[in-house]
């Protein structure tokens, strides 16, 4: 172990601690030696994370008085969830279920008038999703008010229309539609045909013939009428969504995300703005190769906000807010210079700024952001906040939660950013778990660069023993891990086992800065591994760590970055790598290639994908390795996983390679999901014994 010590600088060892959780010690703490037999049975296990139900987005009615929420829960023996809409207000024990138990409803919104709650629901008799409307202000059940038989979805309610996308024939009635979808049920070729990009989206495939519009239908009832097929445009076919489209408060006006020029191979995201019965659109971001999304319009129809990056073919880039005019048709910047993403926005009431749930320092925190001047003003600091909405002049409502608890329905003020609860959901199931610790740490990584990490320490935690890490390399890769709840990956539950774990911010990573996301591409390899090297001599300075016994894992860009660890000299006994991107030249295959667009495809620069893809480093393989992928996987497809798989298996290194017929990229069936965490477990207690020694 020294020879790997002495194989990194010494000046990558220094240490600052930021930030120190409130109630988590973590290394600062000691208990008896028999902390760890005293929780035992008590830990935050993979069954207990599957009792535990997930709170959802909430809306607000205009007037202020109902606060609804999805509500999940799961059923191990159906293998399959359900969703309730709850209404809230500021007790707790007052909360109560408002749509049946066993159904599954999404999506609410609530009328102006806020007399009646609008959502997607599929009932008995649905073939797909419909809109169901409930009154809230008198007694009655949700009666069904479409029936539209390729579904509806991404439900908005502006005046006296409900807005819905449905994926249907352009060139068919209803009627023809019905029909279709009859044949293509009964039809015994199971063939797919493509002509151009794009073929399929993380785990559905693309119909050719289909394309997504935009359609409203009287709340009263009555005809449903097309929006957008007149213009010649259609939603983008992978990315679409409630933020493609928006309607101003008069249905005057509607904007839209479609594809700004001819190529589908790489898409241009923009802008378009129409009248609602025009036949033509304009496209108002057409000098802006790079994506423009999420219009919103102001509460008062004066302004049109929407998203902007400025580099096509980089997902990571900054979003700045901009504005465009409805009255003279100019579009301006509302802060040019603030080095944050604004991936979302919400305009308060007033229509003098927004409310957003931003991705900073790896931790989600709501902002306001003034639309005059663009000055921001950080409203709450620690743990992650979901999407807020407005509900007065001065409270927000949003979902909070962190590493030690899933989300929990909250109170904001806008002013300094107290907060109460509104809901007590899985406070039972909690109160019978005796959860770890963690803090954030810096270190220095690539470049002598400040890297951001989470640390957690299992359940009775005693710093005079010597602990097994684990450590977690996330995916994206611009996607930070953040102080939140992870159902997929959770931290909590892998230091119950009796590992110290740690989740890296490396290079790349988002919420530090345009620079530092920028700066892996096209070389995804050198700093983040460098970083993640760091932080391994980091723990071996650590008298609490056994540098014997330590594993690591990730998934998608984490299940690269670990095969890249593979070929490279690490100290790790056995790896986990799920849905990795092992081959970059087979990534070409998927739904999404990652540095042609910007960079160039493998024969215009091949160099690139020579110098980072891990396949190419398979002759220094020999690190016991847990693999795991899901057939339904287009993001990083499936053969990715059993490529890694043969080249273990033929240079005789001992591996194991889980796959699931019905998983896409991430596993998500409650079975499945328990098989995979146990699989885990059993893969690297084999090779690190867990629990301080």
């Amino acid at each position: 172990m020294k020879k790997f010590l002495g194989y990194f600088s010494s000046s990558l060892l220094s240490l600052s601690l930021v930030v120190s959780i409130s109630g988590a010690g973590g290394a600062n703490d000691s208990v008896n030696s028999s902390a760890n037999e005293a929780v035992k049975g008590t830990t935050l296990s993979v069954e207990r994370l599957w009792q535990l139900d997930r709170i959802g987005q909430p809306v607000v009615s205009a007037d202020g008085k109902f606060i609804v929420a999805p509500v999940s829960s799961f059923e191990e023996k159906e293998d399959k969830g359900s969703t309730q809409l709850w209404l809230f207000n500021d007790s707790p024990d007052s909360a109560r279920a408002i749509t049946a138990k066993g159904l599954s409803v999404s999506q609410a919104v609530f009328s102006p008038d806020s007399s009646h709650l609008a959502f997607i629901s599929k009932r008995d008799k649905d073939d797909a999703g419909q809109i169901y409307l409930l009154p809230m202000t008198g007694p009655g059940e949700a009666f069904q008010l479409s029936n539209v038989p390729t579904g509806a979805s991404n439900l908005k309610w502006v005046g006296s229309h409900l807005y819905f996308t449905s994926s249907v024939w352009a060139d068919k009635s209803w009627d023809e539609m019905t029909q279709a979808l009859k044949e293509q049920k009964d039809k015994k070729v199971s063939a797919w045909q493509w002509n151009a990009l794009p073929y399929a989206m993380f785990d559905r495939w693309i119909d050719e013939e289909r394309q997504t519009h935009v359609f409203r239908i009287p709340a009263k009832g009555g005809d449903i009428e097309q929006i957008t097929q007149n213009f010649g445009l259609e939603l983008p076919r992978q990315f679409y969504g409630g933020e493609s489209f928006d309607i101003d408060p008069s249905e005057t006006l509607i904007a839209f995300n479609a594809n700004g020029w001819d190529n589908t191979v790489d898409i241009k995201y923009d802008i378009f703005v129409a009248n609602i019965g025009a036949s033509e659109a304009v496209n108002i971001t057409k000098d802006n190769d790079a994506p423009d999304s999420s219009p919103k319009f102001s509460p008062n129809g004066k302004t049109l906000a929407f998203l902007s990056q400025k580099i096509h073919g980089f997902y990571g880039d900054t979003m700045r807010i901009k504005l465009y005019s409805i009255a003279d048709k100019s579009v301006s910047d509302v802060n040019e210079s603030w080095d944050r993403s604004v991936s979302n926005i919400q305009w308060a009431a007033n229509s003098k700024g927004f409310y957003s749930q931003i991705d900073d320092a790896a931790t989600r925190r709501l902002y306001y952001i003034d639309a005059s001047n663009g000055e921001v003003k950080a409203i709450t600091k620690a743990t992650n906040f979901g999407l807020p909405v407005q509900l007065s002049s001065k409270y927000l409502v949003a979902t909070n939660e962190s590493f030690l608890h899933p989300a929990r329905l909250v109170k904001i003020a806008i002013r300094n950013g107290a907060f109460s609860r509104l809901d007590n959901f899985n406070d039972d199931v909690l109160a019978q778990v005796e959860l770890g610790t963690y803090e954030s740490v810096t270190y220095k990584g690539a470049e002598g660069k400040d890297i951001q990490m989470w640390v957690h320490y299992p359940p009775g935690f005693d710093k005079r023993k010597k602990y097994p890490l684990f450590l977690l390399i996330h995916g994206g890769p611009h996607n930070a891990i953040t102080d939140g709840f992870h159902y997929r990956w959770n931290a909590q539950t892998f230091a119950s086992w009796g590992y110290v774990t740690a989740w890296p911010n490396f290079h790349g990573s988002s919420g530090f800065g345009q620079d530092f996301a920028d700066s892996i591409n096209p070389d995804w390899k050198t700093k983040p591994l460098a970083d993640v090297q760091a932080a391994i001599n980091w723990f071996m300075q650590k008298d609490w760590i056994d540098s014997e016994r330590m594993v690591a894992g990730g998934a998608s860009y984490g299940g690269y970055l670990s095969s890249i660890l593979l070929g490279t000299e690490h100290p790790f006994k056995a790896l986990l790598i799920h849905a990795a991107v092992y081959n970059m030249y087979s990534q070409m295959a998927a739904d999404f290639a990652v540095h042609s667009t910007r960079f160039g495809g493998y024969w215009e620069n091949p160099d690139i994908y020579k110098s980072i893809s891990p396949h190419y480093f398979a002759d220094k393989f020999a690190t016991p390795t847990l693999i795991s992928h899901g057939q339904l996987d287009y993001r990083v497809p499936v053969g990715q996983g059993f490529e890694l798989f043969r080249t273990l298996q033929t240079k005789g290194v001992d591996s194991r390679m889980i796959y699931f017929p019905d998983e896409n990229h991430w596993v998500l069936k409650q079975n499945n999901s328990v098989y995979w965490y146990n699989e885990v477990k059993d893969w690297m207690t084999r090779y690190a014994h867990p629990n301080g020694r």
